[in-house]
């Protein structure tokens, strides 16, 4: 049975502005470098999983199930980043940084950390769920297509725009819901003993008095990972990383000192 503490208060959320995404993006650049064999590595080890999976649906003529795939890891994408959070957090505290350290400090939270995995892999589930009803009210075979097929069918075929439009309007829902209860979330279960409804009510509010700068941070997050994608997933390495780092400092100056 699932455990989630819940806590009728949260802590205030500190405004921040657009201009200090490029004050999280640096930060995260330079905890990157900091620990470049870990950080690295992690966003190697993701980069890998990514083009195994796109080598495997490529081969199985399923190409066009990238598109949903690759939007479903925005969805989960605070948990995978959950190494990187560690790997700030201990810069910042000063405690050790090493393969052994970081993965026992996640551990030390993964009752939490699994709670909030859970509700993101019900959102993952929901939109593969709504990407594939959507497909087969466009695509009537109902088959998934090899990639190139797809995309030729997207440019020419009269109504790609609905199906676009539709795939859009679901998955821009759900995307809005998984920033919102998360992008905060993770973090803070990593730096408080905490519980996952009040981390998710914390990063909702936080979401909620920031909107404008975290429509521009969410935005940020996407371009960097479709550029990380696009290049062969070779840009991932990197971008997540720095993605995740830069989260980090996102949330730090979110809580502040409350």
């Amino acid at each position: 049975m699932i455990s989630m503490a819940i806590h009728s208060h949260h802590p205030d959320a500190r405004l921040v502005t657009p201009a200090q995404a490029s004050e999280w993006l640096n930060a995260g650049w330079r905890d990157v470098w900091r620990n470049p064999v870990l950080s690295l590595g992690f966003g190697a080890l993701y980069a890998g999983i990514g083009m195994g999976l796109f080598l495997v649906l490529n081969a199985l003529e399923m190409g066009s199930l990238l598109f949903p795939l690759a939007a479903g890891f925005m969805l989960v994408g605070p948990l995978a980043a959950v190494f990187f959070y560690e790997i700030s957090r201990r810069h910042e505290t000063g405690e050790p940084v090493g393969l052994g350290q970081v993965i026992g400090g996640v551990s030390s939270r993964l009752d939490q950390i699994g709670n909030m995995g859970l509700v993101l892999s019900i959102l993952l589930m929901a939109w593969l769920l709504a990407g594939l009803v959507v497909f087969a009210l466009f695509y009537p075979p109902g088959m998934p297509l090899p990639l190139g097929n797809f995309l030729e069918d997207v440019v020419l075929r009269p109504g790609s725009f609905r199906f676009l439009a539709a795939g859009t309007l679901v998955g821009g829902v759900l995307a809005v819901i998984a920033f919102s209860i998360s992008v905060f979330a993770m973090p803070m279960l990593l730096d408080r003993d905490v519980g996952v409804i009040e981390a998710m009510e914390f990063s909702v509010h936080a979401v909620r008095v920031n909107w404008r700068t975290m429509i521009g941070w969410a935005a940020t997050i996407a371009v960097l990972t479709f550029f990380g994608m696009a290049t062969a997933f070779v840009g991932m390495v990197v971008a997540l990383p720095v993605i995740g780092h830069a989260s980090w400092h996102a949330y730090r100056d979110v809580m502040g000192e409350c």
